[in-house]
């Protein structure tokens, strides 16, 4: 069951992961971009030329009305990936380059 909020181009998918609507984009992407990249909604913009600069905006509005909650989520899923990172065995290229001395 999908979510209607009210943020026009944002719905909260079954999972309630608020996502863009009519595309499998989920606001978290475009947050994480805009900070690990310093991009601007217009460069969001260029970077995802199927989403409006609406869509962009309303993504970015319903991040800082629910900035806490996001930023929580965002920090649980890094969690995660840092516990599969951890039990997965290192890559050759990492034995490779410890074998070498190089990292």
């Amino acid at each position: 069951m999908i979510v209607e909020t009210r943020y026009e181009h944002i719905i909260l998918d079954n999972n309630k992961v608020p996502t863009i609507s009519g595309t499998t984009v989920k606001v978290i992407e475009l947050v994480l971009d805009s900070q690990a990249y310093g991009w601007s909604p217009e460069e969001l913009h260029f970077q995802h030329p199927h989403l409006t600069l609406g869509q962009i905006y309303s993504a970015l509005a319903y991040y800082w009305d629910h900035k806490d909650e996001l930023d929580q989520d965002i920090e649980h899923r890094l969690q995660q990936v840092d516990e599969i990172q951890q039990e997965l065995p290192p890559s050759p290229l990492k034995v490779r380059l410890k074998a070498k001395g190089l990292i």
